[in-house]
C-alpha cells in the first residue's frame, strides 16, 4: 500500500534540539489539485470558517504569517512574519486521519484504505456478535450525533452495540457509558481490529457518551484502533537514533505505538496545548508530536462554524506560551492531516491542501516555502533536522530555515 525505497541519509551539520509538530486536525486551506476526484472541489476548511463568522482575529498565527499562505477573512497578509510559510499538497490516496498522519512521518500511501458506503458485510457483522455476545444496531454510514440519537435509546433497551461507518475507512463503535463499561467497549473494539484486518479498516474507534435520550453527549474516552504502518516512519528512524519521539492526543493510536518513546492521551485541545507545554518544558532533546482533535471532531464533522472558530482562537491564545519555550535551536512546525470544512455539503473530511508555518531557526522568519508536493516534506526536515535517515518521499526545507 506504501513506498518503501530505501532511506536518504542527510548531509546537513545544523542540527535541532528540540521539534514540536502540531497538527491541527482537518485545518485545510483549500486548492488541493485532486478535489475534485473526491468530491470536494471547491472545500477550504479556514477560509470559508472566517467567512462564515464575519472574519477572525487570529494576531498570534497572523505574525507567524497565516495570512501569508491562504485569504482567511480577517487575517492580514503579514509584511514581516516572524515564520517561514507555505502549503502542502497531498499526494497519499485518501483524506483521512491515518493516511494524512502517515504522509506527514513519511508513509505515502498508494492505495486507500477500504470505504463501506453501504455498512459492513453480515460476515463480520455476525463474527462480532458471536466474539462479543452483544447484538448489533446500526451498521450504516451515519454522522456520530445523530446515530446516538436515533439508536441511543434502544441501545439502552436492549443492550445491543451501537456500529457504524462513514465516509472513511472506520469501523466505529458506540456505547453509553452507563449501560457498557469502557472496559468492555475497548475489548470489543480489540475484538474489532481483529476482525477488520484482512479488509483493510483503516481505524476502529470507540465512541462512548453518556446522557439521557435528547441530550446524549459522546465523551473525551474515546479511542482509535488503527492499523500499524506498512512501513517504517521518521518515528522509527528518530528512536532508533536515539532521539526521544513524544506523542500527544491520538498520536499514539494512530501509529499503534511504533516509534514513540512515551504517548500522553488528552481530553481536547485545551488538554493538548497544556500537555505540550508541560513536555516542551521537560524535554531536553527530541520530538513532541501533537495532535490537536476538536477541530475535527466537534466541529468540522458537525458542520459548525462558529465552534471552528472558537476552537481556532482559542488555538490562538495559547501559541504564545509554547513559542516562548522555543529557542533558536527548536524548531515549530504547525500543519494539518486534510480538511473539513464545516460549510461544505455532508458531515465527511475534505480533500485540501494544508498550511505549514515552521518558527524558531534564525533564518526561518519570513521564508517563503512555497507549494510543497506533498506532506513528507515534513518528514524529510524532521529527519534532516536531527540527522537521521530520511523516508525516501518528500525533500526537506531544513536547509531553508537555518
Amino acid at each position: 500500500m506504501a513506498s518503501t525505497t530505501p532511506p536518504v541519509t542527510p548531509s546537513s551539520a545544523r542540527r535541532a534540539r528540540r521539534v514540536v509538530l502540531l497538527v491541527l486536525d482537518s485545518c485545510g486551506c483549500g486548492g488541493a489539485a485532486d478535489a475534485a476526484a473526491y468530491g470536494d472541489a471547491g472545500a477550504d476548511t479556514l477560509g470559508h470558517t472566517a467567512a462564515a463568522v464575519g472574519g477572525l482575529s487570529l494576531p498570534t498565527l497572523e505574525t507567524l504569517g497565516l495570512g501569508r499562505i491562504a485569504a482567511i477573512e480577517g487575517v492580514a497578509a503579514c509584511a514581516q512574519p516572524q515564520a517561514a510559510f507555505g502549503r502542502l499538497q497531498p499526494r497519499a490516496a485518501g483524506k483521512d486521519t491515518t493516511t494524512g498522519h502517515w504522509e506527514l512521518t513519511g508513509l505515502v500511501l498508494e492505495q486507500p484504505f477500504r470505504t463501506f458506503p453501504t455498512g459492513f458485510s453480515r460476515e463480520l457483522i455476525d463474527a462480532f456478535v458471536r466474539a462479543t455476545g452483544r447484538p448489533v444496531l446500526g451498521n450504516k454510514p451515519a454522522s456520530g450525533t445523530e446515530i446516538i440519537e436515533e439508536l441511543g435509546p434502544q441501545q439502552l433497551a436492549t443492550g445491543a452495540w451501537i456500529v457504524y461507518t462513514s465516509a472513511d475507512s472506520v469501523f466505529q463503535l458506540a456505547a453509553h457509558e452507563e449501560l457498557i463499561p469502557l472496559a468492555e467497549l475497548y475489548a470489543a473494539c480489540e475484538t474489532a481490529r481483529r476482525l477488520c484486518d484482512p479488509l483493510q479498516v483503516g481505524r476502529v474507534i470507540a465512541r462512548p457518551y453518556v446522557g439521557t435520550p435528547g441530550h446524549f453527549v459522546r465523551t473525551y474516552n474515546r479511542h482509535d484502533y488503527g492499523m500499524p504502518p506498512p512501513a517504517p516512519t521518521v518515528l522509527e528512524a528518530l528512536t532508533l537514533a536515539g532521539v526521544p519521539v513524544i506523542g500527544v492526543g491520538k498520536i499514539g493510536d494512530i501509529f499503534s505505538g511504533r516509534g514513540l518513546s512515551a504517548s500522553w492521551r488528552t481530553a481536547g485541545n485545551r488538554d493538548g496545548l497544556a500537555q505540550t507545554l508541560t513536555q516542551l518544558r521537560a524535554l531536553e532533546r527530541g520530538l513532541i508530536f501533537v495532535n490537536l482533535i476538536d477541530f475535527d471532531a466537534l466541529y468540522g464533522h458537525r458542520r459548525d462554524a462558529a465552534g471552528f472558530a472558537a476552537a481556532l482562537r482559542e488555538l490562538d491564545a495559547a501559541l504564545p506560551a509554547i513559542i516562548a519555550e522555543t529557542g533558536p535551536e527548536d524548531l515549530l512546525l504547525l500543519t494539518a492531516d486534510h480538511g473539513n470544512d464545516p460549510t461544505f455539503r455532508g458531515t465527511d473530511h475534505t480533500r485540501e491542501q494544508v498550511p505549514l508555518l515552521a518558527y524558531g531557526p534564525p533564518a526561518a522568519a519570513g521564508r517563503a516555502l512555497g507549494l510543497r508536493s506533498t506532506f513528507a516534506d515534513v518528514a524529510a526536515t524532521v529527519a534532516e533536522a536531527f540527522g537521521v535517515a530520511a523516508p525516501a518521499a518528500g525533500q526537506s526545507f531544513w536547509g531553508e530555515l537555518c
